[in-house]
């Protein structure tokens, strides 16, 4: 079985993860994909902060920019969504990782200040400088692969010869720019960004060939869960991607990913737990 034994043990910030680590989202955005805005209000997020780290979440992923296009947000508009509820989730579940969803470095720096441990770049280093925030403040990084797109662009005809040579040449680049700023290695994941820039052909391709990522030795972050390449493969409304998801995590746990961004933290974490007694039997 491909293991997640050969990665560098995750630390971000110096606290440490297990082997696999279920990453809970939380969106402080009125026009979420998933949730419709039900965790927009800032008591909202909170309560369901508290729900998913008692359904046993290692990591809390708070975003205040929807990844799609939609009405715009500035930056002092995302700060506003998510400066205080990372000071607030802070002193509640000082135990927990926190991670910020963001791509700008003004924002990067704002929740690292406020208590974040780890910046989840989902654009792959549109802002540049965000790295070098990371590397000043401490925090991980995940480096993932938007393909060419632009922040919050949908993709239109993309087509790589190979994708997973892509994705590969992209995120090791970014990891490494990172490792070379100053981000302690043991904060670095990558992410092949399952979906940005890519149609449900790659992401399947990605899923088959995931072992190539978690070969290279970094961490490997999936953020697969009711995304719109398991809709269209099993031809199912974003609210009925459930079993699906739960399949392609499965499947990636199996081949070393260590990181699991999702909406259901309990159920990825019985997934998860399954997949570790196989391991072991």
């Amino acid at each position: 079985m491909p293991s997640a034994e050969t990665a560098a043990p995750l630390r971000p910030n110096g606290r440490p993860l297990p082997r696999r680590a279920v990453m809970a989202v939380v969106n402080r955005t009125p026009d979420s994909f998933y949730d419709r805005g039900a965790t927009y209000a800032f008591e909202a997020a909170l309560t369901a902060v508290d729900r998913v780290v008692a359904a046993g979440a290692d990591i809390v992923d708070i975003g205040g920019v929807r990844a799609g296009p939609g009405e715009d947000v500035d930056a002092a508009e995302e700060r506003r969504r998510v400066v205080d509820l990372v000071a607030a989730v802070r002193e509640r579940h000082p135990g927990v990782v926190l991670s910020v969803d963001t791509w700008r470095a003004e924002v990067g720096a704002a929740v690292a200040a406020a208590g974040a441990d780890l910046i989840n770049d989902t654009w792959g280093g549109a802002d540049p400088e965000l790295a070098a925030v990371a590397a000043e403040y401490g925090t991980g990084l995940v480096c993932a692969h938007p393909g060419t797109l632009e922040p919050r662009m949908r993709p239109h005809r993309t087509a790589f010869d190979d994708v997973v040579a892509d994705v590969l040449a992209k995120v090791l680049g970014e990891a490494e720019r990172a490792l070379a700023l100053g981000v302690p290695r043991d904060g670095i994941v990558i992410d092949p960004a399952h979906d940005f820039g890519k149609n449900t052909r790659h992401s399947l391709e990605i899923t088959r060939r995931l072992g190539e990522l978690t070969g290279t030795g970094w961490p490997v972050l999936v953020a697969v869960s009711n995304k719109d390449f398991v809709g269209e493969t099993l031809d199912r409304p974003v609210d009925r991607r459930g079993p699906g998801t739960t399949a392609v995590l499965a499947l990636s746990a199996w081949l070393g990913a260590s990181v699991f961004r999702v909406h259901d933290a309990a159920g990825t974490r019985r997934a998860l737990a399954a997949v570790e007694r196989l391991a072991r039997n």
